[in-house]
């Protein structure tokens, strides 16, 4: 089977030197993905100076899309992103995932029709990330110290479609790591723009897509990534945009009314 064109769509915020260090897992995989998407929720001048830099030697497309920020509006500015993406097939991390040199191979090989992926991720140290984002070269392996997740560095790809995991859309979902076919996603309209602060926005997608007959993969052994340390976020949001969730388990919804749509040219608009 032919892998699909992937765009690898990349959310950032005001941590360019740890955008950096994901670019150049990007730079190094031995299967580029034919672009790279910077969903970028309001970063300051650093970041958009850095995507200008990278993007003049990259070597495939690299795309910085921007909005102002009034705050935590992470699916806005994914649903923006993915708008712009030419790919058939989206694979989505945050802006502090570093790459396996066969992530993107790995993902294009996994990939389904009718299906949505959940991907796992190691757990990197504070000490092992400042010294990545110090420019050290770092061996990143499963017997690096420190390493959170460790059975998730193990790359045996010969498991991997044996792996089975949860089903739903609520346990262990997490948006820093999945992978979508983007017609899939528009016809999802993609993300409630109405949760908005942290928590919850990528199992709502994942509820609705599952209610659409999208059904769940789980991804071990393969699609490799390291998480570097960071402080956990605020998740003052988190009630609410919980009940926005319910209400999707409750109501069955297969699409939300603020999405993806307003950012998409009428001639590409999916009902």
């Amino acid at each position: 089977m032919t892998s699909p064109p992937v765009s690898l769509v990349i959310a950032t915020y005001n941590w360019p030197s740890a955008l950096a260090v994901v670019l150049r897992s990007v730079r190094a995989q031995r299967t580029l993905p034919d672009e790279v998407v910077i969903a970028d929720d309001g970063s300051r001048d650093e970041t958009r100076e850095l995507v200008a830099r990278e993007a003049a030697t990259f070597p495939v497309p690299l795309v910085h899309v921007w909005h102002a920020d009034t705050g935590f509006r992470l699916a806005a500015i994914r649903n923006r992103a993915i708008a712009q993406a030419r790919g058939d097939y989206v694979v989505q991390i945050d802006g502090d995932i570093v790459l396996h040199p066969k992530f993107v191979a790995a993902h294009a090989a996994f990939a389904a029709r009718g299906t949505w992926v959940q991907g796992s991720r190691c757990l990197l140290s504070q000490a092992t990330t400042q010294r990545m984002l110090d420019g050290e070269p770092v061996r990143l392996s499963p017997v690096l110290r420190g390493l959170g997740n460790r059975q998730n560095a193990l790359y045996l790809p010969f498991l991997s479609r044996l792996v089975r995991g949860p089903t739903d859309g609520l346990r262990r979902v997490r948006g820093a790591h999945m992978a979508f076919w983007r017609d899939d996603l528009l016809r999802a309209n993609g993300y409630d723009e109405h949760i908005e602060g942290w928590g919850r926005e990528d199992s709502e997608l994942a509820t609705r897509l599952l209610n659409a007959g999208v059904t769940r993969r789980n991804v071990k052994f393969a699609a490799i990534c390291y998480h570097l340390w960071h402080q956990q976020a605020n998740v003052d949001s988190i009630g609410r945009n919980h009940e926005i969730l319910l209400r999707t388990v409750r109501d069955g919804r297969t699409r939300c009314e603020r999405g993806i749509d307003q950012y998409l040219p009428p001639s590409a608009q999916v009902s």
